[in-house]
């Protein structure tokens, strides 16, 4: 990684936290991790009384890795930490997966660019407009 890498690594958002809120976040009381290594803390109350909650990405900051029950808590829809708040998993859910975009497996229809840009020929059952045609 090198001293660049450790440098940058303190200093910015985008990929895991900086310096400067993990320091701030030390204050906090850790509540949980999730297993894609996220960590997530609740703070002090705002001006309306309502706690502060956060979450440590492992990783990029991406917002899509942040697992359906760690989100509903973040939002403070529920108010107990996920494992004793919500039911067992049903056996036909599925995990949750990150936003692809942007990356080798996201989805790319027939036709587009990354897949060849080729598409199937027109089928006959498309009858082009002309103004003339009355």
């Amino acid at each position: 990684m090198g001293i660049f890498g450790t440098l940058l690594g303190w200093a910015t958002w985008w990929d895991g936290a900086a310096l400067t809120h993990r320091l701030g976040i030390r204050s906090n009381r850790r509540m949980g991790a999730d297993a894609a290594g996220n960590v997530y803390f609740e703070g002090k109350p705002d001006m309306n009384g309502i706690p502060r909650r956060y979450v440590l990405y492992k990783g990029a900051n991406d917002a899509s890795r942040v697992p359906p029950e760690w989100h509903g808590w973040l939002h403070h829809q529920v108010d107990d930490l996920p494992d004793s708040s919500l039911p067992p998993p049903r056996r036909w859910e599925k995990e949750a997966k990150p936003n692809l975009t942007g990356t080798a497996a996201a989805y790319r229809p027939a036709g587009a660019l990354e897949s060849g840009g080729k598409r199937a020929p027109a089928t006959g059952d498309y009858e082009a407009w002309t103004p003339d045609a009355v």
